[in-house]
């Protein structure tokens, strides 16, 4: 019952199911579509600022005092997760659309989410604290990161990052950070006061990317370009991925000899993949109706690790109770 409860009161699960529903039934085109990103890069812009405004310093300082499973969480998101979306994109390649595979890359390059990892942990009883610090951390290393790497990775695709590219990258995700660091002593008091309205700007400017991305891709044919076999393809190869992320995690932290709130960290922080970077970074690098289709793997991941999500948490929270 308490795993239910948490899905269905997840209403970032809601958010992003309700923007791939509307996307699909009514895609934005013509004059409103302007609107519509125009409104999707000021929202960006916003999320990015935000994070900027609540990532306190001496977090950073402190949590960067566990080397070690900071260390590990940083090798496993941008090494072992990147491996396996290299190896699912390479095979799948001859199985699925060229750009849905090319997503199995894309989603191994992005960092670990920051709330959602952050809320299981605390759920499960995990070292919470350092969840916070290697999330945050690694979402500030991948803004820099996961365009390097996927550009590296995927020039055979044809995809190349120009120096447009890396301009609108830095005006639109590492400036408003940097403003937030830089202006977080004033602005912090108010964004931890009205905390709950600057979590939906968060949430509604990523729906609202994905919604952008998913029109133009349908207006392009995307579900006509994608049979119900390769479909199937795609979920059995996201399950397989899920997998090996949750188990993979879990049986290195014991194997490294973490204790069991480190696990817990090591296990949410890793395992994850963060669709608030992952969105706004296809929708800057990929034309838009490619960019539906690239992120199709993180959107049914990121979905699917939410649901996974809650009922670890609760079963690894039992764990810790006595009988």
């Amino acid at each position: 019952m308490q795993t239910l409860r948490l899905i269905l009161t997840d209403k970032f699960i809601w958010l992003l199911s309700g923007a791939v529903l509307l996307a699909t039934l009514l895609p934005v085109e013509g004059p409103a579509k302007t609107v519509a990103e125009i409104l999707f890069n000021a929202g960006i812009f916003s999320v990015f600022l935000l994070h900027g405004i609540r990532l306190e310093r001496h977090e950073v300082k402190a949590g960067l005092g566990n080397i070690r499973l900071q260390g590990t969480i940083f090798v496993w998101v941008f090494g072992v997760m990147l491996a396996i979306g290299l190896c699912l994109s390479l095979v799948l390649g001859e199985v699925l659309p060229a750009d849905v595979a090319l997503g199995f890359l894309f989603l191994g390059v992005l960092p670990s989410t920051v709330q959602s990892a952050t809320s299981y942990c605390a759920i499960a009883q995990g070292n919470v604290a350092a969840s916070v610090v290697a999330s945050a951390l690694i979402n500030i290393v991948g803004v820099f990161l996961s365009p390097l790497l996927f550009a590296l990775l995927a020039q055979a695709a044809g995809v190349e990052i120009t120096s447009d590219t890396i301009i609108k990258l830095a005006a639109i995700l590492v400036l408003p950070f940097v403003l937030g660091q830089v202006f977080q002593t004033w602005l912090r008091p108010w964004v931890m006061r009205y905390k709950d309205l600057a979590g939906w700007i968060d949430r509604g400017a990523i729906a609202l990317a994905v919604y952008v991305s998913f029109s133009a891709a349908i207006i392009a044919g995307m579900w006509s370009r994608v049979s119900g076999a390769e479909f199937g393809w795609l979920v059995a190869a996201l399950l397989l991925w899920l997998g090996l992320a949750f188990g993979g995690t879990w049986l290195l932290g014991g194997w490294l000899g973490f204790d069991q709130r480190d696990r817990k960290t090591l296990l949410f922080s890793g395992a994850q993949k963060s669709v608030a970077i992952g969105a706004p970074l296809a929708a800057i690098i990929f034309a838009p109706e490619r960019a539906g289709l690239v992120i199709l793997p993180l959107i049914f991941y990121h979905l699917s690790q939410l649901f996974l999500s809650a009922p670890v948490a609760v079963r690894l929270a039992r764990m810790e109770q006595p009988n």
